[in-house]
């Protein structure tokens, strides 16, 4: 296998140029992002009383992470057709390509050093951007007020049961040990409000859930009688009120591989979630691809006059890839296309193109 890549020396220098040029136009591009970012939401968050430039760095270092996970695939495209470029304009390719090496040879060191940067970036997203996701999530449903504590805790979920309405504004625990925080009962008959019941706390019991110390309220005699405890929601499971929102950017890979476990056992759909994780992987993993789609930035001599064009299809290549890798996504969250399609299609797609155009082209 030694025998497939250049040299040494060859591919330390290459695989370096490219790592310069990946994480300094990403260095630029967060820089960028994030301060036409803050045009728009710092006005926000001191709005809020209280805050101040705690609260702005606060934002930014749970927003930083995710313009990095976002526009990562991007850098590793446009430094890979920097790189090239560079390269090519300094005959470098040209000598690599009379020493005998094939087009897939020359790109080989820029491919390898591309995995090392979709495992990074796959742990990145795992271990820090998931866990930013979820904080900056919950703190813009306060509207930036007092930042919240992520303790796995679920807020606002609705569940049905028969005709009734139920609304818990917090939601502690799992399984039969869940409790209920600020519950609201609302009774219909025929879709028509019968009666609202307010209670501060409730908890499982038998086959419903028990709250109190309950208020009814009586729509038609606009009274409130206070009724002690109650036994409502006969038959919703805990699952119904824990597994009701679950925010798939807002969790590891593990995390939401156990709660798209816990769906399928409640007998939830988990199709739109499935294609979220394999996502998880199929996402950094783009990073790989950059190198073979522009690689035509590459080749060609460049006194011909038309490197500018091949690195323009370059990066219409790469862009394609992130369109039809959006678009995919999207079909899969409407169910149009099946989980593993929905996130491997594009890239199997293009990895196709990108072989097709280098060996057409260059072997």
């Amino acid at each position: 296998m030694t025998s497939f890549f250049p040299s040494r020396t060859v591919a330390l220098y290459m695989g370096r140029m490219f790592l310069i040029r990946t994480f300094g136009i990403l260095a630029g591009l967060v820089l960028v992002l994030q301060a036409l970012d803050l045009l728009g939401e710092s006005g926000k968050i001191l709005a809020v009383p209280g805050n101040g430039d705690a609260q702005v760095w606060q934002y930014m270092s749970l927003r930083v992470p995710q313009i990095i996970a976002r526009f990562l695939p991007f850098s590793v495209l446009l430094g890979t057709i920097l790189t090239l470029i560079t390269m090519n304009q300094n005959s470098e390719i040209v000598a690599l390509k009379s020493s005998g090496l094939s087009a897939h040879q020359v790109l080989a060191p820029l491919i390898i050093t591309s995995f090392g940067v979709a495992a990074l970036s796959f742990a990145f997203n795992d271990r820090i951007v998931s866990r930013a996701t979820a904080t900056l999530s919950q703190w813009q449903k306060v509207d930036y007020g007092p930042l919240p504590i992520d303790r796995g805790d679920r807020s606002n979920v609705w569940v049905r049961t028969d005709d009734d309405l139920i609304e818990v504004d917090q939601i502690k625990g799992r399984g039969e040990a869940a409790q209920l925080g600020d519950v609201t009962l609302y009774e219909r008959d025929s879709g028509n409000l019968r009666a609202i019941v307010t209670a501060p706390r409730g908890q499982r019991s038998g086959d419903g859930w028990a709250i109190g110390p309950a208020r009814r309220f009586d729509v038609a005699t606009g009274r409130v009688t206070a009724v002690g405890s109650l036994i409502i929601a006969r038959g919703v499971t805990p699952d119904q009120f824990t597994l009701s929102t679950v925010n798939a950017d807002g969790l590891s890979f593990s995390a939401l591989n156990a709660a798209i476990d816990d769906l399928a056992a409640a007998g939830r759909p988990t199709k739109a979630l499935e294609g979220a994780l394999w996502h998880k992987l199929s996402g950094p993993l783009s990073s790989v691809l950059m190198p073979l789609l522009g690689a035509v930035a590459a080749f060609g001599i460049a006194r011909s006059g038309k490197l500018f064009i091949r690195a323009v299809i370059g990066m219409a290549l790469g862009f394609a890839y992130f369109v039809a890798d959006n678009f995919a996504l999207a079909m899969g969250n409407l169910g149009a296309y099946p989980p593993f399609l929905a996130a491997w299609a594009p890239f199997l797609l293009f990895l196709l193109i990108g072989e097709a155009v280098l060996v057409r082209t260059e072997e």
